[in-house]
């Protein structure tokens, strides 16, 4: 057996390093990196207007609730703005991938109720964002929902 001199153990140490980098930034490259949203900074900037939002839905006497049931969102509006024009947006936020968000307008038939039927909406778990507004008066509601 062949002894290896120092000199070629220390070019094979920085050779196996250098591979080793090369490996990790080839993998790095070509990972996928989903952004939250492409306009991050212009929400970052209006940023206050969903806190009042958020705090607006909080005083609401009944609150905005909702259930994933059968293939559908139930969607119960207050009871207290039954009548009233309701609309806005129900956006299903995949943090896991972007490509499976889904968006929904909100439109409340009888009894203030609302039924999404899921069936454009892939397996997962979602972030459910509902920014809606009565009349001039803004709400912003969200949770998390797994749809089946």
């Amino acid at each position: 057996m062949k002894k290896i001199n120092w000199g070629t153990r220390i070019a094979l140490l920085y050779i196996g390093f250098v591979a080793g980098i090369l490996t990790l930034v080839t993998m790095s490259m070509n990972q996928r990196v989903d952004l939250v949203t492409e306009d991050y900074y212009a929400q970052e900037l209006a940023f206050q207007k969903k806190i009042e939002k958020i705090n607006r839905a909080k005083t609401l006497p009944t609150p905005l609730r909702w259930q994933v049931l059968d293939g559908a969102l139930e969607v119960q509006y207050p009871t207290e703005l039954t009548g009233q024009d309701l609309a806005g947006s129900i956006h299903f936020y995949c943090p896991s991938d972007n490509k499976k968000d889904a968006e929904f307008s909100v439109h409340p038939g009888s009894a203030n109720k609302q039924t999404v039927l899921l069936q454009s909406v892939q397996p997962g778990r979602y972030l459910l964002q509902f920014d809606w507004k009565n009349g001039e008066t803004a709400y912003w509601n969200e949770g998390v929902v797994v749809v089946k």
